[in-house]
């Protein structure tokens, strides 16, 4: 069984979390002595995490996590969910698949709401369902489309989980970090440093977000219900375009 005890405050099930924001968080948590599952393809970088492989976009794969978590978790736990996996393609609405779109969906959405049907009859009073969102939860740019689609739907999860919650204990929240040095960023971006230079200094603190930033609201929304459906921008004061 999972060291559930009282020295470890709080289970945190992260997704995404073999790099970036999800890596980021993951050592947070465990810098507190909770205890931390990180979900993702590869392993959490920090030992100490629980790491189970997974495909978010497989049944099967999910399946397998969740049956792996609630076979270890004989009592209502307080759970911090932590739904950080994301998947973001360049395409446009004259170029985006319904294949390509499901695909993304399958990520940033279905699987959001397979895990939490499957975890919330074993998240006690206290726990949390926290959503990594994005500016792009309540605005767009152009060449995100699929991604914009889901950050805005994760947007209505996660009000929805709050009201569908009221009186249970558990809140949720909607984290939305600004431009964050992570590896999804580099990757849809490329490394042109001029290219991440500009996307940096459209704040006022002219840099990227890093990800330990985004770590540290997480706790902060975790830790304060009062927070319940809320969102929590961390995105350095953009500038109005």
């Amino acid at each position: 069984m999972l060291d559930l005890r009282p020295t470890s405050r709080t289970l945190a099930i992260i997704t995404g979390a073999s790099a970036g924001i999800g890596a980021a968080t993951a050592k947070a948590f465990l810098e507190r002595d909770d205890t931390v599952i990180a979900v993702a393809r590869r392993p959490c970088p920090h030992t100490k995490a629980i790491s189970i492989a997974t495909d978010l976009t497989s049944n099967e794969s999910i399946d397998a996590l969740i049956q792996q978590i609630t076979s270890q978790i004989d009592v209502k736990t307080r759970i911090c969910l932590v739904h950080n996996a994301a998947k973001m393609n360049k395409d446009s609405v004259g170029a985006c698949t319904d294949d390509d779109l499901r695909a993304v969906l399958d990520t940033n959405i279905i699987g959001i709401n397979r895990l939490n049907q499957a975890l919330l009859p074993y998240m006690d009073a206290g726990s949390s369902i926290v959503y990594v969102g994005s500016t792009l939860a309540e605005k767009a740019v152009p060449g995100s489309f699929s991604y914009v689609i889901s950050k805005h739907a994760q947007l209505g999860m996660m009000r929805a989980t709050c009201q569908d919650l009221m009186g249970s204990g558990i809140h949720t929240a909607m984290v939305c970090p600004g431009f964050t040095d992570t590896e999804m960023l580099r990757t849809h971006l490329g490394e042109d440093t001029e290219v991440l230079n500009t996307i940096g200094a459209m704040n006022s603190f002219s840099r990227l977000v890093q990800p330990e930033e985004i770590a540290s609201g997480i706790l902060f929304c975790h830790d304060n219900p009062a927070i319940n459906g809320s969102v929590f921008h961390l995105n350095l004061g953009q500038k109005e375009s």
